[in-house]
């Protein structure tokens, strides 16, 4: 069998690999698609490895290798995505931008200015905040 075949093979799974991961929204097709385009460079670890005949088989522990770091991020990747789920209801990628630290957001003290609450909190004197708290 001639090399051009897997490696051909490679490249369209690692092009379709791309696509979903620039064109999707959802974060569970995103991780599909990093998937993909792991499996895309194993198929071309393992095919060049077959070709150069290796004696060590260097490729395919490289594939292996591969296979295992890929399994924990998909672990780690689906352990985050369903946090978010749970805690926005939503796995999609666009309203994950809310999750970053907004540069007036809470400080230290505990005080978010953006939130709903903040105005109401506001006009609240500070001996029955304590008290409240105590």
């Amino acid at each position: 069998m001639h090399l051009a075949y897997p490696a051909v093979l490679s490249v369209l799974l690692f092009c379709i690999g791309i696509y979903g991961v620039l064109a999707r929204r959802n974060a569970i097709l995103v991780l599909m698609s990093v998937e993909l385009m792991l499996n895309a460079v194993n198929l071309n670890l393992v095919a060049f490895d077959v070709w150069l005949r290796d004696t060590l088989h260097s490729g395919q522990a490289l594939a292996l290798f591969t296979i295992a770091i890929a399994a924990a991020e998909i672990g780690i990747g689906l352990a985050i995505v369903l946090m978010v789920y749970r805690n926005r209801g939503s796995s999609d990628i666009d309203r994950l931008r809310d999750t970053a630290e907004h540069p007036d957001g809470p400080d230290d003290s505990g005080y978010d200015p953006d939130h709903p609450d903040a105005a109401a909190a506001a006009d609240v004197p500070a001996t029955q905040k304590a008290e409240a708290t105590a």
